[in-house]
């Protein structure tokens, strides 16, 4: 049967997808099936961390993909040992859970914190909180962590035991933990709110609070780790190191990969059945998340996210300045929201996919989010400001 590739009558109706229907990319270059040439912005909502199809990338697949595709969680594969043992030595931690996605990591997180406490014979310990306009995946879990209302709605009774903070309210935070609660999990920059980034002092006097009432600290890195931010995990740019922390997203750079590490006090409550995932860990993820991680570790290519990061923001503040265009622009690394006056992110994402331009929106109607490769050069960027110039245009 000849099935036509706008034909999108087999796929569920929770995503809103363009006309476009993508064939292949290289770099922050994308091409759909009619040919027509793509700048990526989005980079695949923070995930292609350096662009599409990296070489080094590419022949780490090949090669792995010749070895070994899978081996279940049964037995331990090189590639998942030497990235754990990868992500142990540059981080704080000592052990890591690989999982596929943000989702799966940020729910180990939770019954992480929750066994760690049952373990030491403290049952009642079982709260987590959370924080306002927060994102932490599409679980029931994650979604009772979470703060859109929207994401809520039609999937309850939702689970108990997460309570909400304001975010960066520290005394809102000291009127809502108790004894019950095990953990507090934060995003250190708010992705699917606007990069919003939590203040520095409020990071540190969560810290304190944990330290003080026995509560794990969590920070999801779903999206701001591996590089985002200018340093490896964003946790290292605010000096305060967490007892939890999970990775996705940027990790694979297009293949799907996820990590919830800790300490070994904390992770050996997880003894053999009590967590697990089929393809967590997969050999052929791992091996590229691997050669990711060298590539991007390197004190060259951070220091070029933020001169990279400086660009878009002068990029940005000149389009506003020229067409009143934005209200406010912020930024962590090279991820950056900018919320408009004049457009709606439907309409404006719809118009620069017209003009060949990739973005992605965030908080809702009228926010654009920019979340490049890592690696995007000086052309690209200025192609694609030459696309975002003409759209914005088009809206004045």
């Amino acid at each position: 049967m000849d099935i036509s590739s706008n034909d999108r009558s087999a796929m569920m109706p929770n995503y809103s997808f363009p006309d476009l229907v993508p064939e292949k990319a290289s770099g922050s270059r994308l091409w759909d099936e009619n040919g027509k040439e793509y700048i990526d912005f989005g980079g695949g909502i923070a995930v292609t961390s350096l662009g599409h199809c990296h070489p080094v990338l590419m022949k780490s697949m090949e090669e792995q993909s010749k070895k070994l595709w899978h081996v279940s969680n049964y037995l331990l594969s090189k590639p998942a040992k030497e990235l754990g043992q990868k992500i142990a030595s540059k981080s704080f931690a000592d052990k890591v859970l690989f999982s596929n996605s943000g989702n799966e990591a940020n729910e180990a997180a939770i019954k992480l914190a929750r066994k760690y406490f049952f373990e030491k014979g403290d049952e009642e310990k079982y709260e987590i909180l959370s924080f306002t306009n927060s994102f932490h995946g599409r679980s029931l879990a994650n979604i009772t962590l979470g703060d859109s209302e929207f994401h809520q709605t039609g999937f309850g009774p939702l689970p108990k035991g997460f309570i909400k903070a304001g975010f960066n309210n520290i005394e809102d935070v000291k009127m809502k933990i108790s004894n019950k609660t095990a953990a507090i999990i934060v995003e250190l920059i708010q992705g699917e709110a606007g990069v919003i980034s939590a203040q520095n002092d409020f990071i540190e006097a969560l810290r304190n609070i944990c330290n003080e009432y026995n509560i794990l600290l969590i920070f999801d890195e779903v999206q701001s780790g591996i590089g985002r931010t200018g340093t490896l995990f964003a946790y290292q740019g605010y000096g305060v190191i967490p007892d939890i922390l999970t990775l996705a997203k940027g990790l694979g750079g297009g293949l799907p990969i996820a990590a919830t590490i800790t300490t070994t006090d904390i992770a050996k409550c997880m003894q053999p059945g009590t967590h697990g995932s089929t393809f967590g860990g997969n050999p052929v993820s791992c091996a590229v998340a691997s050669k990711l991680i060298d590539i991007v570790d390197d004190k060259k290519l951070l220091s070029g996210v933020m001169e990279k990061t400086i660009k878009f923001i002068d990029h940005l503040q000149n389009l506003s300045k020229k067409y009143d265009f934005f209200t406010d622009i912020r930024s962590a690394g090279l991820w950056i929201a900018a919320d408009m006056k004049q457009a709606t992110s439907k309409e404006f994402l719809s118009r620069s996919y017209e003009e060949g331009l990739l973005l992605v929106s965030a908080n809702g109607e009228s926010t654009l989010r920019f979340a490049p490769s890592l690696i995007i050069s000086d052309q690209e960027i200025e192609e694609g400001f030459s696309k975002l110039e003409k759209v914005t245009k088009s809206f004045c």
